[in-house]
């Protein structure tokens, strides 16, 4: 918003510059070159007068002095002749006899008056010739021609139009200093806003937006404020409902666990099977407690991460792969499945050590469970493209097309393995750990038949 605004200022400030600039430098060249032209024409007409006195007396010795001195001291060549075109006074290195002072002697004897024409600009250089007839009316007894230097007079025009480019340019740069202060008050209330949105949206304590800029602002600041504290009251509640309701329900449970396996020796052999089946239900309760909090968390870890952007962790892929393939290797043998992992280099990925270790855990465990005895499940990791891929895939049964949607929904289990245990979670707390470092999990089914599960993040950088 503030890059919007700022050009549009910006484009305003140019072209009112512009506007008024222009004008104002093609003006003062106007007045420059008026000037040297009022002044030198002047000296003309003072110069045409003492050349009539000259002709009227016989005497050129004030006028061939006065023309010398000119010369001396303004360095500008002067020719005076008289009605016969004989030179009475020449200064400077002009002649009579140049073909340019001819024309313009020509011009002043038929009683017409030479001037330059244009207007001079700070890059004009060379001369111009003036000329003036000397006499009144019909009676032209010589002519008077001046030769006129205009770098002095450029160098005066460059100098004025520094000074108003110079005024042009501070006023472009303070509508910009104001522009962009108008604009940091009315943005940075937005960009607190925004941060605050942000945070209450991940499910984190948002801070109050402080309130600044115009009245609108601040009116939706206070709104947002008061909004902010319901949903963050109501939020809390919820999480401290799931953590209470977590830890109160260990401690019944852990008391039912020792009365349970307390009566064990006391049970006859016709209760052997209930016993199996309570015992069983039990741990299925303390594995979803389990998972119920591992969710949550999961949850509040990708909230974080979605807001503070702090995604910088990097490990090597390959190794924790690697470490958790050997760790599940004995429980894999002892399902009846084999667990291969293909060693490869080391790669890269954006995720902290820990992190992928529970996600590998989770498929690990998926597919050892739920392949079947005589299953292989193979682990790898690799590069591709921009991304660094976990890979875990197997030869079991697989998932129906219309399940591969739903492998990922909280609490839900193929029917075709509702006799296995586990809670339905496992995926959903994987996917919440992977997006909230920027990845995904990706579900898909292997010919002519199995699972493949890819965990696919950013390569991050040496692990």
């Amino acid at each position: 918003m503030r890059t919007r605004v700022l050009t549009v200022v910006l484009a305003f400030a140019v072209l009112a510059v512009a506007g008024f600039a222009v004008p104002l430098l093609g003006v003062t060249a106007s007045q420059r070159t008026q000037q040297l032209v009022a002044a030198r024409t002047a000296d003309l007409d003072r110069f045409a007068g003492l050349a009539g006195q000259a002709a009227e007396s016989g005497d050129t010795g004030a006028l061939t002095a006065e023309v010398t001195r000119y010369t001396e001291l303004y360095g500008e060549a002067v020719v005076v002749v008289d009605a016969r075109r004989a030179p009475v006074a020449q200064t400077g290195g002009m002649r009579a006899a140049d073909p340019a002072v001819a024309r313009l002697v020509d011009a002043a004897l038929r009683n017409q008056r030479v001037s330059p024409g244009g207007t001079l600009r700070p890059w004009s250089r060379g001369t111009h010739l003036l000329a003036r007839p000397v006499g009144t009316g019909t009676r032209v007894s010589g002519a008077v021609v001046l030769r006129v230097s205009v770098r002095a007079a450029a160098d005066d025009i460059a100098l004025r139009w520094a000074l108003v480019l110079a005024g042009a340019g501070l006023f472009a740069v303070t509508c910009v200093l104001l522009a962009r202060s108008a604009t940091r008050w009315v943005v940075r209330p937005l960009h607190r806003l925004d941060r605050a949105v942000g945070a209450l949206a991940a499910g984190l304590p948002a801070e109050h937006a402080r309130a600044g800029g115009p009245p609108e602002l601040r009116q939706l600041a206070t709104g947002f404020n008061r909004m902010a504290d319901a949903v963050t009251t109501a939020l809390e509640q919820q999480r401290r409902l799931v953590a209470d309701t977590s830890h109160q329900l260990r401690n019944p449970l852990a008391a039912l666990r020792l009365r349970i396996d307390s009566l064990q020796s006391r049970l006859p052999a016709s209760a052997t099977r209930t016993y199996t089946g309570v015992t069983a239900e039990l741990a299925r309760m303390e594995h979803l407690l389990d998972d119920l909090l591992a969710l949550a968390n999961a949850e509040h870890r990708a909230g974080e991460l979605s807001v503070t952007d702090a995604r910088e962790a990097c490990c090597d892929a390959t190794a924790v792969a690697a470490a958790q393939a050997q760790l599940w290797r004995p429980v894999a043998e002892q399902a009846g499945v084999r667990l291969d992992f293909t060693a490869g280099p080391s790669v890269p990925m954006t995720c902290a050590e820990g992190e992928l270790a529970q996600v590998a855990d989770i498929l690990l465990d998926n597919a050892i469970k739920y392949a079947g005895s005589g299953a292989h499940v193979a682990t790898r990791c690799f590069t591709e493209g921009p991304d660094a891929v976990f890979e875990v895939r197997d030869d079991g049964p697989g998932l129906a097309p219309g399940e591969l949607t739903q492998a990922g929904t909280r609490f839900w289990r193929s029917e075709r393995h509702r006799a296995v245990r586990g809670s339905g979670l496992g995926l959903a707390i994987a996917e919440q750990l992977v997006t909230g470092r920027g990845g995904r999990v990706e579900c898909a089914a292997v010919e002519p038949h199995g699972l493949r599960v890819r965990v696919v993040l950013p390569k991050g950088g040496p692990a």
